[in-house]
């Protein structure tokens, strides 16, 4: 997969492109991107600036960060219900009489 581009050049090409100074396709070509790249990259401007709805490159972000922190939470809970398990059942074992 290639290297994705610093955020203060996608800033710089989507603001270029606004400008409306030239054509996507020479704009793209000017950059080194692909036009499906560009297209891209303003769409994302345009749910971050509130032109179109959708959920903003913070929020997704965020969502991204807490769906980790989930998986985490979800692990360590696994890891204590099957540590208390194992306890109950040391516990069980002990609690029986001893045999004849």
């Amino acid at each position: 997969m290639p290297k994705a581009y610093p955020p203060e050049f996608r800033r710089d090409v989507v603001a270029v492109a606004r400008k409306g100074d030239a054509t996507l396709i020479q704009i793209a070509e000017d950059f080194g991107i692909s036009q499906s790249c560009l297209h891209h990259w303003l769409q994302i401007a345009d749910v971050d600036d509130g032109v179109r709805a959708g959920v903003t490159s913070s929020e997704a972000a965020e969502l991204r960060e807490l769906k980790k922190r989930n998986r985490t939470l979800e692990q360590e809970n696994e890891i204590l219900r099957r540590a208390a398990a194992y306890l109950r059942e040391r516990r069980s074992q002990n609690e029986l009489p001893a045999g004849p």
